[in-house]
């Protein structure tokens, strides 16, 4: 059995709450080291900053979910709505920062939407989640259809943006945020579709959220000889941000 066929075994077991704990605590944790002044001489920034960078490398994975399972066979879809949501919780608690620790005056904050083109392009990403995480239960893939994949599809340009935010916010041409920017295209590439039989697009084109249950086929490798075919793709557990 190889190391892959382990990880897969291994993950088949693992229940999904412990991801959602773990992704609740970092909030929290960044508030208690800016009480403690661990956080450097402006906590209310540095805790921005890492919830904000910290919501993009996690939408980042919950985007690489499909391409590991294609290119490599480890499949962690299981967990895919957990790190959409937890996804959408960092970026909720990265904009209350904002609002309530840094801004502070509601009368200053649709002029800093407004003035601010990284705040701008920050807010409409957030917004662009937001249906996204409301949709992000079973019941509403059932009650959207096939509308339901077209919506989560919307993670796409939200991911984008939120790389171009941090380019913005870092100001000049920083090397860590253009990384982001390239690491964003590279897996965006990979999620491509790629037809089958002319009958629509591969498991790289499932949602984030696993896809609807009686989702389009995709490519199947049947044998050692590397021949493949049109099978349906398997509904899987649904998460927030997604396509593919």
């Amino acid at each position: 059995m190889s190391i892959i066929d382990h990880i897969n075994k291994t993950a088949r077991k693992v229940p999904t709450w412990p991801v959602y704990l773990i992704g609740a605590l970092p909030p929290v944790w960044y508030f208690y080291l800016g009480l403690t002044g661990r956080l450097g001489v402006e906590p209310i920034t540095a805790m921005e900053h890492k919830l904000g960078l910290l919501t993009l490398q996690v939408l980042i994975a919950g985007l690489l979910i499909t391409p590991l399972r294609k290119y490599a066979g480890l499949n962690l879809i299981k967990f895919r709505r957990a790190l959409g949501l937890i996804a959408f919780y960092l970026l909720s608690a990265h904009l209350l920062v904002w609002l309530v620790l840094d801004i502070g005056d509601p009368a200053r904050i649709w002029a800093d939407i407004v003035k601010r083109p990284y705040i701008t392009i920050g807010m409409l990403s957030f917004l662009i989640l937001v249906p996204l995480a409301a949709t992000s239960y079973n019941a509403a893939i059932r009650k959207l259809g096939k509308r339901w994949r077209q919506l989560h599809m919307l993670v796409y340009p939200a991911v984008a943006l939120g790389g171009v935010h941090f380019l913005l916010l870092r100001k000049g041409w920083q090397l860590e945020p253009i990384f982001y920017l390239l690491g964003i295209a590279a897996v965006l590439a990979l999620r491509l579709p790629v037809n089958c039989c002319g009958a629509g697009p591969s498991p790289a084109g499932e949602t984030l959220a696993g896809g609807a249950p009686g989702a389009t086929p995709g490519l199947v490798n049947t044998g050692p000889g590397g021949a493949y075919k049109c099978l349906p793709a398997r509904a899987a557990s649904c998460i927030i941000p997604g396509a593919g």
